[in-house]
């Protein structure tokens, strides 16, 4: 299978803005979802957005990015995009893109140990 490639991260001041791009393999209409994770050092890899590969697109936010990130995808171009607004500290890791093909449950769409095809990550770094 072909690994996803994130980029986009970087370093920014609290309040700033980042977009995270992810190209993947071409998208298997109607099935799984992809993912954004972000894992802080000595923290647990979290779910952050979710978005459902069928026509519906269904997202699914974490609680603390909810109102502040936005996920999106553009199918012509293989890309699954993170648009991070109003950046705080704690928003501070490394960033995967993770893709799954098998159906998504809502309530498990956010949990790492179902997704299967991981990139290597970009960094976020946000300063006070």
């Amino acid at each position: 299978q072909v690994q996803p490639v994130e980029s986009g991260g970087g370093s920014v001041q609290a309040g700033g803005s980042l977009r995270l791009s992810c190209v993947t393999a071409a998208y298997t209409f109607g099935y799984g979802c992809m993912t954004w994770f972000r894992q802080a050092p000595g923290r647990e890899r979290e779910g952050v957005a979710s978005i459902k590969n069928d026509a519906d697109a269904y997202k699914n936010y974490a609680r603390s990015v909810e109102g502040r990130f936005t996920i999106s995808r553009d199918n012509a171009k293989n890309t699954l995009y993170l648009q991070m607004n109003n950046l705080k500290p704690e928003d501070t890791a490394m960033y995967y893109c993770a893709a799954r093909g098998d159906y998504c449950y809502t309530g498990d769409m956010l949990r790492p140990e179902k997704y299967n095809n991981w990139g290597q990550g970009t960094q976020v770094t946000v300063s006070s």
